[in-house]
């Protein structure tokens, strides 16, 4: 059979099967991803050897880093789309807050536990650095419900998920720049001035500016021209690919760019259309209030145009992160190898769901307004995934390979794979019991 042929056959399979299952399989104790990664490991070297992918090969490593660097962005967008408080809510201090000293806590936890299993220095930072994000693709049954939601657990590891996958951009360059793949200057000064200061804060200037400047174009378009009317699709990856784009070229880190475009978009929404709270009123709108229903001819309405092209987008990208979901966990599960599930990377992969994340959490929320279930749950799910494995890819492609990173690439294969078994099988009634307890 052709292979343009199969790959057909294998993806349109696999997307039916889950969307024809998915209100039973949401019963059931695992989750897509968790389908998606043993289909792409029985489709790899070690199933019908349909997908032959090593990280052993150039080429290979580049092309997954590309596709996960897509399936990153696009997530990305989307969770920015997705957080409507207003950037001077206290529900922003522990989102914050865990994207930053929590995350820098776990590259260290996670680094000497590859430290105690034989890694050297650099390869135990590479690989601390590989796993510090969270993933946003993977944790949608943890993230907020709709843009209105308030939950400050669920509020929190959303936007943990889209921060930490730029915020971890410096520890993964430090880690090349001991490896020798990276010039960190005298004494570290730039890394901290190029790598630190000036791509964290260029990256979220260069995204936010052009997120706002954007989505005021297209509402003043639409509102006074009547133009850019259903073309949400373009714009969206026209923005997305325009963000990341300028943020490279000036050196800056494009995934917090992407995030920082689609939460301005989703304030711009907001600014437009308030809830009633907002006004003054004693409580908020219903969830999406303002977003349902509004059909085409609604988008040119001054007090609609914000909110109608903020939900058409927001159910684009979701769509789209759905479809990238599936092409990287099925590419993770070709690269799995069984050889890879060693004493060691298994201990590895359990210290870091169960160990470094949870001891990370404790050790940097306690100040935070999270109560005691709430902190635990945030402690849990430190989901890994596709930013881990982008991080990966970037770093081989980049040059990091030889005996002394080998161990760190099973490392991050076996610890993904462990996490979106464990993760996903626990989300769903982990979070059910959660809504329970907080309606009761």
């Amino acid at each position: 059979m052709p292979e343009a042929i199969a790959w057909f056959l294998v993806a349109g399979g696999l997307m039916v099967l889950v969307g024809l299952t998915d209100t039973w399989r949401r019963e059931l104790p695992f989750s897509a991803a968790a389908i998606y990664l043993v289909a792409g490991h029985l489709l790899g070297p070690e199933g019908v050897g349909f997908l032959d992918l090593s990280f052993a090969r150039e080429g290979d490593a580049a092309l997954v880093e590309r596709l996960t660097e897509v399936a990153v962005l696009i997530s990305l967008f989307a969770v920015g789309l997705r957080l409507r408080a207003p950037l001077s809510d206290p529900l922003w201090r522990a989102p914050v807050v865990m994207a930053t000293l929590t995350m820098v806590v776990t590259v260290a936890l996670v680094a000497a536990l590859g430290w105690l299993a034989g890694l050297a220095l650099a390869p135990a930072l590479l690989l601390g650095a590989v796993l510090s994000p969270t993933d946003p693709v993977l944790a949608s049954d943890v993230q907020v419900d709709h843009e209105r939601d308030r939950d400050r657990l669920r509020f929190s590891l959303t936007a943990e998920g889209g921060m930490n996958d730029g915020t971890a951009f410096p520890m993964v360059m430090l880690a090349l720049g001991l490896l020798g793949l990276h010039e960190l200057g005298d004494a570290g000064l730039r890394w901290w001035g190029r790598d630190v200061l000036w791509a964290v804060g260029g990256g979220l200037a260069i995204g936010w500016s052009m997120g706002w400047g954007f989505s005021r174009a297209v509402v003043w378009l639409r509102r006074e021209r009547e133009q850019a009317m259903g073309m949400e699709s373009f714009l969206t990856l026209g923005l997305i690919a325009l963000a990341y784009g300028a943020a490279l070229a000036l050196q800056a880190y494009g995934f917090l760019a992407v995030f920082a475009a689609g939460l301005a978009m989703r304030q711009v929404e907001r600014h437009d259309t308030p809830d009633e709270a907002e006004r003054g009123a004693s409580a908020p709108a219903a969830p999406r209030a303002q977003v349902a229903d509004l059909g085409p001819a609604d988008a040119t309405a001054p007090a609609k145009a914000s909110a109608y092209m903020a939900k058409a987008v927001l159910d684009f990208t979701l769509d789209l992160e759905k479809l990238a979901e599936l092409v990287v966990m099925v590419l993770i599960g070709a690269l799995l190898s069984r050889d890879a599930f060693t004493w060691a990377n298994v201990g590895i992969a359990l210290g870091v769901c169960g160990l470094a994340r949870p001891l990370a959490v404790a050790c940097t929320t306690r100040w935070l307004a999270l109560d005691t279930h709430q902190r635990r749950l945030a402690a849990w799910f430190g989901v890994r995934g596709v930013g881990s494995m982008y991080y990966l890819a970037f770093a081989v492609a980049h040059g990091a390979s030889g005996p002394e990173v080998d161990p760190v690439i099973d490392a991050v294969l076996v610890t993904v794979a462990v996490s979106v078994l464990l993760h996903g099988a626990t989300a769903t009634p982990a979070m059910r019991r959660y809504r329970e307890r907080r309606r009761g």
